[in-house]
């Protein structure tokens, strides 16, 4: 079993969640635990993505994976927990993963493997 299909078997089991948010699985099933994310913006110190919270979402919410094949480098995020909190307000969250916590070297490109969202909250 390749070290993806690993993690994401990991991620089912710990409890995968979307926070509320109702998404389309990508057609390929190995890829439908990856958390959907609303922005993703790399910038000098890491990756900074958005995503959907209740208000409890917090970091170690999170695992992340890389995978590298010849030059190129991935990387797939996937909720640990749900978040539990209660709010009537949709609500978003940013988490900054710095490039040593994933372990790239910076100005690396790098290829991101989650589903992006069009953000449909307050505003």
């Amino acid at each position: 079993m390749d070290r993806r299909l690993f993690l994401l078997a990991a991620l089912a089991l710990t409890g995968c969640a979307t926070g509320g948010v109702r998404v389309v699985a990508p057609a390929n099933p190995a890829l439908a635990e990856l958390e959907p994310l609303y922005a993703a913006v790399a910038g000098k110190d890491g990756l900074t993505i958005s995503v959907a919270s209740n208000g409890c979402t917090a970091k170690a919410d999170f695992a992340f994976y890389v995978e590298r094949k010849g030059d190129a480098l991935t990387v797939a995020f996937g909720r640990r927990r749900i978040d539990a909190c209660r709010t009537v307000v949709m609500g978003r969250t940013d988490l900054t993963f710095t490039w040593a916590e994933l372990g790239v070297p910076p100005r690396t490109p790098v290829f991101l493997l989650n589903p992006l969202l069009g953000w449909t909250g307050p505003g």
